[in-house]
């Protein structure tokens, strides 16, 4: 079971008491083979994805996203939890270890998620007017991590390159702008229906049934899209994945992030008996 009261606990103290670090911080790690501590971070562990990892590790397994979302995470609730969150299921055995560890290391290891390519290195955002409030590093010093004791030197900068964790930067900028939108710190997100709470889940993570709803459910008959966009969002994960972020905007936030058709404002006008908005 995840322990949210821990996490919790954990973020405030990264808050109030962690350094915070620039990219230029250099710092000596190494992780291999040879590590007397290999493979031990990938057991017991709370591994939250973002949906960039979903998108690629559904890619590397060769299945569907609601396939993946069904046999490989959990979606931990709480009434506190307003927004949606996914977390990689462990395994059911004695160390709880990751279902994709192996003896000889990550098996998904060039698509692994975003938080164990940084890791040591966590980020963080303060909350709006807590001390800088700006986004920063941190070094995760953990009793059972050895290889802090390697020589190899990286600045941070340099390590989030090396692990590939900068392609993750602008799908996980439009994640982390839902996930922390004024929304949920608002009286709205208090009572979200679960058709709501259904709709966000699937235009976060459930990307093959999102492309599903829009192609087959008449979408595309009420909402100004244009061919070229259509044709990314069949074909392109990522321009897919930032539409789902423009669905929630407008279909939760009530922004004007997508333009509904004029006849069919037209229309709903007119079975409301009041006049059509001026600024069709």
């Amino acid at each position: 079971m995840t322990d949210f009261k821990a996490i919790e606990t954990f973020k405030e103290t990264i808050l109030q008491d962690y350094p915070r670090l620039d990219e230029s911080h250099e710092f000596k790690f190494s992780c291999h083979p040879g590590v007397e501590c290999f493979n031990v971070c990938c057991s017991d562990v709370n591994i939250f994805l973002v949906p960039f990892d979903i998108l690629r590790l559904r890619t590397r397994l060769g299945i569907s996203t609601e396939e993946f979302l069904d046999n490989y995470t959990i979606s931990p609730f709480t009434k506190k939890l307003k927004f949606p969150v996914v977390q990689l299921k462990m395994r059911d055995d004695e160390n709880k270890t990751c279902p994709f560890v192996a003896e000889e290391g990550c098996s998904v290891y060039p698509d692994r998620p975003w938080a164990c390519r940084m890791y040591p290195v966590g980020s963080a955002s303060s909350r709006p007017g807590f001390k800088s409030g700006k986004d920063f590093y941190f070094l995760l010093h953990e009793e059972h991590c050895k290889g802090f004791k390697s020589e190899k030197e990286w600045t941070i900068k340099e390590w989030v390159h090396d692990q590939g964790a900068d392609e993750y930067e602008k799908p996980g900028e439009l994640y982390k702008e839902l996930a922390t939108h004024p929304f949920f710190r608002g009286p709205e997100a208090e009572n979200l229906s679960p058709q709501k709470m259904e709709m966000l889940h699937m235009a976060c993570y459930n990307l093959d049934k999102f492309r599903t709803f829009l192609f087959k459910s008449g979408f595309f008959d009420k909402f100004e899209v244009d061919p070229k966009t259509r044709e990314d969002l069949e074909k392109d994960d990522l321009k897919l994945l930032e539409f789902g972020a423009k669905w929630v905007r407008f279909a939760l936030f009530g922004e004007k992030t997508i333009k509904i058709k004029k006849p069919v404002l037209e229309e709903k006008a007119k079975k409301m008996g009041i006049e059509p908005p001026p600024d069709l």
